[in-house]
């Protein structure tokens, strides 16, 4: 893990429980204000140091097999176990599995985001006009697994995706993809790199994933592309030496295609979830305080500086049509002194946040609405709860009897995907 990462880590594990205005902060005293949404901006990006991000993959493109996520559905290499019933400390459970005895186990990658084929499509299949149910969960690579701060593992792999394949609820199945970044070698050849970020959330919309980057905004990446790669060498990610293509000995990767940086306000893009009940679809991101006021000292940020340091809730509006943002400023923006912020969705003015409290105790599913002044328990989640997704009743293709929040757990041994009744029943 690089050092900026780590610290994340190590400040969410150390700090204290303590409010803003340094009194302690009960489960039920999260008190929320609207604030000028204007001050929160984006730039789109569509091109990186080497290229047009566009350009590098058609070059890509000229050296490897390009497949769609549909491929890696069909061809999933590893089982995960259906939940018959609660797991953890999780109320008003739903539905939801848990990873294989090896991804329950592995102390260096760490599960955080989720999405599903329900945020990607209205009627909850993909792709569209396809039948596919789908849940997609991102992961980073932690060096320093017991947070020492000696690394235990050298080579920092970056990030990866899970596709799952939920068609068959009582015996789902799944496979890792590598994130990573296109480039070109020093020599001209087309090539990729790790991504080395923390991947805290995701939102599938269409054929793009949105990946919130901390310190820097939103990464995207097109799921119509990816690319099969060689999987013999377990440490190599890129054009090897050898003239083949690895992604660290996984058979696909998926490259970045897009980018929305922070030119705004300072903001921790910390979880991000998509809203379909709000008039155009929008996405929303949340930030993350373990002290009661954010952090804006422990990475390289973009923006303007320094603004409000109260975690918020910030919402953008999305583009049907083509999948991208529709406006780069923000439309609303909401502060919420709640601590431990680990994902976000909304229903138009209401919003929900998943709430952590260490790798001992539960968390918690909490809601509020736009000008409320305190938030209300919806229901317990598992210890180490992370990121959430939106699954409405009214996906007609992939539909339950009422809507459900999706929510994932990142400790070893305690990693499930599961769902629970939005509404706490």
């Amino acid at each position: 893990m690089t050092m900026t990462r780590r610290a994340i880590i190590k400040g969410m594990a150390a700090a204290p429980f303590v409010g803003a205005v340094g009194s302690l902060l009960s489960p039920t005293a999260a008190h929320a204000a609207t604030i000028d949404a204007g001050q929160f901006a984006l730039t789109s990006r569509s091109s990186n140091s080497y290229g047009e991000f566009t350009d590098l993959a058609a070059g890509l493109a000229t050296k490897l097999t390009k497949v769609d996520a549909t491929t890696v559905i069909a061809d999933t290499n590893r089982s995960a176990t259906h939940l018959t019933s609660a797991p953890s400390t999780v109320e008003a459970f739903s539905t939801g599995f848990a990873w294989d005895s090896d991804d329950q186990a592995v102390d260096y990658w760490i599960p955080q985001g989720v999405t599903t084929s329900a945020d990607a499509y209205g009627n909850g299949l993909y792709p569209e006009g396809g039948s596919n149910k789908v849940v997609l969960a991102s992961w980073y690579f932690e060096t320093d697994p017991d947070n020492d701060g000696v690394d235990e593992y050298a080579l920092d792999k970056g990030l990866r995706l899970t596709i799952v394949d939920n068609n068959t609820p009582s015996a789902p199945t799944y496979r890792h993809v590598l994130l990573v970044e296109p480039v070109t070698t020093s020599t001209g050849e087309y090539s990729f790199n790790p991504i080395r970020k923390h991947a805290g959330g995701i939102m599938w919309y269409g054929n793009l994933l949105y990946v919130v980057d901390t310190y820097k905004g939103l990464r995207v990446f097109d799921l119509n592309t990816l690319f099969t790669v060689a999987t013999a060498e377990k440490d190599v990610c890129g054009l090897h030496t050898d003239g083949s293509y690895y992604g660290y000995g996984y058979q696909y990767v998926l490259p970045q295609s897009h980018a929305y940086d922070n030119a705004g306000t300072y903001l921790r893009y910390t979880a991000i979830g998509l809203d379909r009940a709000s008039t155009p679809d929008s996405l929303v991101v949340s930030e993350y305080s373990y002290s009661g006021t954010v952090d804006y000292t422990d990475g390289t940020f973009n923006g303007t500086g320094p603004g409000t340091t109260t975690p918020k809730v910030v919402r953008w509006n999305l583009d049907y049509t083509d999948r991208q943002l529709a406006s780069l400023t923000a439309t609303e923006a909401i502060t919420v002194s709640q601590q431990k912020i680990q994902g976000v969705v909304s229903r138009n003015s209401k919003h929900y946040l998943a709430v952590s409290a260490g790798p001992s105790t539960k968390g918690t599913l909490r809601t509020f609405a736009s000008g409320d002044s305190t938030a209300s328990t919806v229901c317990d989640l598992a210890i180490g709860c992370e990121d959430l997704s939106y699954h409405s009743s009214g996906a007609s293709g992939w539909a339950y009897s009422e809507s459900v929040i999706w929510n994932a757990s990142e400790y070893v041994g305690k990693r499930y995907v599961y769902a629970v009744h939005a509404d706490g029943s």
